[in-house]
């Protein structure tokens, strides 16, 4: 008797193959990485083929996998379908990304409003990098995210405009005549590559001392002492832009950062104008939530 397909396993083919990686699976799936990866050796073992390879430090389909992955969507399709007629499938939370940096101080303030908005659905945050969150959405797997761009060519729809500025802790000394120590997010970042060029502009050298994949890193690495972050400027209720670091104004200025809101393609026009309704509400009046500080 030929082996069964489960499909808690299938869905776990299909999230690697659409997040592009076992560990953004593990995390839009809510699971452990262990377990994605017991999946994908249960599938393996079911089908006696290798449906994963890795190339460097990423993992891909094999041809077989890709094979796999086309039957298992057909397969989670018609099994949805047919809970779906016997009114047996919950509607999906509403999956709403936030960019990691100014998410401690937006999240208190819109996840009311956004409650409020989407009354009897439940809701699941996703907290991570623009660029990742941006991807997500274009994948699909977010339903709709608060992104931070710079520039007049980022997608979505803009929300609020932010102050950039240089932080970092009180006793920091820049000498003028040292390259700035700059800490930054990782490459691809705008906000980096906004500070480098501001620096340039004004002949000033930089040097890098601190890359961080998050803006916990950014932050540690800031109050350590050991450089200055390029970052914008969000206080929401009287709550500090970053507690422990302090704006400075003896570098070049940064300009402003664009706050979107992105949306996937095919969903309801309604949860965008809700989502957006909410953020309005919670940016509005500009002049009281959006300052720069002393």
């Amino acid at each position: 008797m030929p082996e069964s397909l489960d499909i808690p396993q299938l869905r776990t083919l299909v999230a690697v193959a659409e997040c592009g990686g076992v560990g953004r699976a593990a995390a839009v799936m809510h699971i452990s990485q262990p377990t994605v990866s017991q999946h994908i050796r249960s599938l393996e073992r079911k089908v006696h083929r290798e449906l994963l390879e890795r190339v460097g430090r990423k993992v891909r389909l094999t041809p077989d996998g890709e094979r796999l992955l086309v039957q298992a969507r057909r397969i989670l399709e018609v099994h949805d379908r047919a809970l779906e007629s016997l009114d047996a499938v919950d509607d999906p939370p509403l999956v709403v990304g936030l960019s990691d940096t100014v998410a401690e101080a937006l999240l208190p303030a819109v996840d009311g409003p956004w409650r409020a908005a989407f009354a009897g659905r439940r809701l699941r945050y996703v907290i991570d990098r623009s660029s990742v969150l941006a991807d997500a959405v274009a994948r699909g797997i977010v339903d709709t995210a608060v992104i931070l761009g710079i520039g007049g060519q980022a997608s979505g729809r803009q929300v609020d405009v932010l102050p950039l500025d240089w932080y970092s802790s009180s006793d920091l000394f820049l000498d003028p005549s040292d390259a700035v120590p700059l800490i930054a997010y990782a490459e691809p970042c705008g906000i980096r590559q906004r500070a480098l060029q501001q620096l340039g502009a004004y002949s000033r050298e930089a040097e890098v001392v601190a890359d961080a994949a998050g803006i916990d890193g950014i932050v540690a690495a800031a109050r350590a002492g050991i450089g200055v972050a390029a970052l914008p400027t969000l206080r929401l209720g009287g709550r500090a832009a970053y507690d422990g670091l302090l704006a400075r104004h003896d570098l070049p200025m940064l300009g402003a950062i664009n706050v979107r809101l992105v949306t996937r393609r095919g969903a309801d026009a309604e949860i965008e104008d809700r989502a957006l309704g909410a953020l309005e509400s919670a940016f509005a009046p500009a002049a009281e939530h959006i300052v720069r500080p002393a």
